[in-house]
């Protein structure tokens, strides 16, 4: 793929080294400028995992995606610069009651070896997408530049937590085991068509902001939360959609 093109996409472009602070950078540079959202799954369109088909997509069409595009995205973007990155699954918890609760495998983000250690990283969450990568350390609370977020290990199984006011949220739960391609393909299938899926239910869009806050639409709602965890809403007409998504979501609306 063209980096050139991509480094556009994200205005960011890493120096030579190969290290956690380009990590990190080109991690918060992805999820401010490339959105998460699900136009395709809602009009019935196929959901690519061919490279390049994402790379015209999120790149060259200035679109956005869900976990398989953009950290498959990401993932080879960290490859083709020199970084050891490996692919992972794991469950969604957002809509869990309790732990008993075991959702399906269908979610990817991506590991990487730095100097020795391992960090994990995520600009294909949503809402909650990463702008900072995590060193894979029980209990250890890392501040990101838009939340606090925490890796535990409980009840023999590793939940990735983000902070919410005075407790902690489980985003999902993950045992270290790769996502090898045929999972993916089997997981975005499901996730792009079945029924059942969170994402044919209403138009989800979202966006890490560079002043800390996550900008989203739910529905017809837009949303902006502030680090503090205030939430402000307005109701959207569809007409205002094509205009918001260029203008808050550095999206452009398909035809």
């Amino acid at each position: 793929m063209n980096l050139d093109e991509y480094f556009e996409r994200i205005g960011y472009r890493p120096g030579s080294a190969r290290n956690v602070t380009e990590l990190h950078a080109l991690t918060r540079a992805h999820a401010q400028s490339i959105p998460f959202e699900n136009i395709d799954v809602l009009q019935g369109r196929p959901i690519s995992l061919e490279l390049a088909d994402i790379v015209d997509k999120l790149v060259r069409k200035r679109r956005g995606g869900y976990c398989f595009e953009q950290n498959g995205l990401f993932m080879h973007v960290l490859k083709q610069l020199g970084f050891v990155a490996r692919p992972l699954g794991a469950r969604v918890r957002l809509r869990c009651g309790d732990r008993n609760e075991i959702p399906p495998r269908t979610h990817l983000f991506v590991l990487v070896e730095v100097d020795g250690q391992q960090w994990l990283t995520d600009v294909g969450v949503g809402g909650f997408s990463l702008t900072a990568a995590l060193l894979w350390q029980d209990g250890l609370e890392q501040q990101t530049p838009h939340d606090c977020r925490r890796l535990v290990w409980e009840d023999g199984r590793w939940f990735h937590q983000v902070r919410q006011g005075n407790g902690w949220l489980d985003l999902y739960e993950f045992d270290g085991l790769p996502m090898c391609l045929s999972d993916q393909s089997v997981a975005n299938w499901y996730t792009s068509t079945h029924p059942d899926s969170t994402f044919k239910e209403q138009l989800v869009m979202a966006r890490a902001d560079a002043d800390g806050s996550r900008l989203a639409v739910l529905g017809n709602e837009f949303r902006v939360r502030n680090q503090e965890g205030e939430v402000s809403t307005a109701s959207l007409a569809e007409a205002d959609l094509i205009a918001l998504a260029r203008e808050k979501f550095n999206l452009e609306w398909p035809c």
